[in-house]
């Protein structure tokens, strides 16, 4: 990312694990934000994450016409506009969240808002078509820049209900479909190839949505120009599976460690990388507890580590890890044979090419990899030893993976590039601290 040269220097070993706590859902973040965004009255958001990524969304929602406050507390209020949203007075920048672009775009182009969206170089090279395809089939009118990417511009209203195959199974478009089918004439219904995280579905069950949801097929009834009339209430966002994920990994491949994250969403399309764990040789134990808010299943999760074999992933597990398969090639590379990734396609067109950024840095840190079409494959463990340091290239999980890389390297390991991580895991770095890694 073009002037982002923050480093952090992490020294090997160090890691004992322990009881660790994580901030808020990023997912459930923004959706919460944009549904309490158009409903009616105040709603009081715990455990909301105030990371870059997910405050863009809150501020495009006030520019919208939503008011919102944060709390010393934590807590988020924000007050819905009742279904009708403002135009604002210029291009609404989310940053790098590619969730909040393709998110707001379905919701903008449902409630009839003509906007501009945008948002930095990296969010501007990410593919858009993707969503265009079916809000175009609905009614809107949706323009992209040249290569299919924002800025964006979007004039909906009017819309009409359809059905829609997802051609990638990517819960980011069934989002952005099921939002501005909310605002449509008749049904819109979207059919999913495999089954991704469904955080939207229970927030639109838990509102009050006329929605259903048959195997691989989510209807949602449309109410038409006027929006649907949802009722502001409070809602509590349990902690990011995707961030405790750095944590038990690096438990994981440390023979004799323990690591205990609590108070962790337990939604079962985002829990596969336990199963990996499983596979590679980790004991993973899951305590679950109360949904959060009624809505989300949440629990602790325990990982003893041990010494690691590789693994393959792919198939229909792939969406329910997506976010997690850097750490899938980090782990690779510390354990016993072969790791392959495949089926993964959509790791190219993240926040960084993720095939081509982990590849770079495995080699850099002196493991064998190779990339491929659809994932990479890693030969463990030859051991961690850095010729150099290693870059983030503007990815959040990508910088997040090498420091637990580090742990295992032969010498100190300087990443270049980390003030990404704010995005979405704000007080990373100080975290590892407090679990015995050494990071300057």
């Amino acid at each position: 990312m073009k002037g982002d040269v923050q480093s952090r220097i992490v020294h090997p070993g160090g890691f004992r694990g322990g009881v660790i706590r994580v901030p808020g859902d990023k997912s459930m973040s923004h959706r919460a934000v944009l549904l309490a965004g158009i409903a009616k009255g105040t709603s009081e958001i715990r455990g909301f994450l105030q990371a870059g990524d997910c405050l863009n969304t809150v501020r495009a929602m006030e520019a919208l016409g939503a008011r919102a406050s944060l709390d010393a507390a934590g807590v988020l209020r924000v007050t819905g506009t009742g279904g009708k949203l403002l135009e604002p007075a210029g291009p609404l920048d989310v940053g790098n969240s590619g969730t909040g672009m393709r998110l707001l775009a379905g919701l903008c182009a449902g409630a009839g808002t003509k906007v501009t969206l945008t948002g930095d170089e990296g969010l501007r090279r990410r593919p858009m078509e993707r969503i265009q395809k079916p809000l175009e089939l609905m009614g809107a009118k949706i323009r992209l820049s040249e290569g299919g990417t924002a800025p964006m511009r979007v004039e909906g209203g009017g819309l009409r209900g359809i059905e829609y195959c997802l051609p990638v199974a990517s819960a980011q478009v069934k989002t952005c479909c099921l939002l501005a089918g909310l605002f449509a004439e008749g049904e819109t219904a979207v059919v999913e190839p495999v089954p991704t995280r469904d955080h939207t579905e229970r927030l639109l069950q838990m509102g009050g949505a006329d929605i259903e949801v048959q195997g691989r097929k989510i209807r949602v009834k449309g109410h038409g120009a006027e929006g649907p009339k949802f009722t502001a209430r409070p809602l509590d966002i349990p902690g990011d599976f995707s961030s405790a994920a750095y944590w038990l990994a690096a438990g994981a491949a440390i023979p004799g460690t323990t690591t205990r994250v609590e108070g962790v969403g337990l939604n079962p399309r985002r829990t596969a990388f336990l199963g990996v764990l499983e596979r590679m040789g980790a004991k993973v134990t899951v305590e679950e507890g109360p949904a959060a808010g009624g809505v989300e299943p949440t629990g602790n999760v325990t990982v003893e580590g041990a010494r690691l074999r590789g693994t393959e992933v792919g198939g229909e597990e792939i969406p329910n890890l997506i976010d997690e398969l850097p750490l899938v090639a980090v782990l690779g590379a510390v354990a016993r044979g072969r790791t392959v990734i495949r089926d993964a396609e959509e790791m190219r067109s993240a926040e960084s090419d993720r095939v081509a950024t982990i590849v770079e840095n495995l080699e850099r840190m002196g493991v064998m990899a190779r990339g491929r079409r659809d994932g990479l494959t890693v030969e463990g463990p030859g051991g961690v030893r850095p010729a150099g340091a290693v870059r983030s290239f503007g990815d959040h999980r990508v910088a997040m993976a090498l420091a637990v890389l580090s742990i295992f390297a032969d010498c100190p390991v300087c990443i270049m590039g980390v003030s990404c991580v704010e995005k979405s895991y704000p007080g990373f770095w100080e975290q590892l601290k407090k679990t015995g890694v050494n990071v300057e």
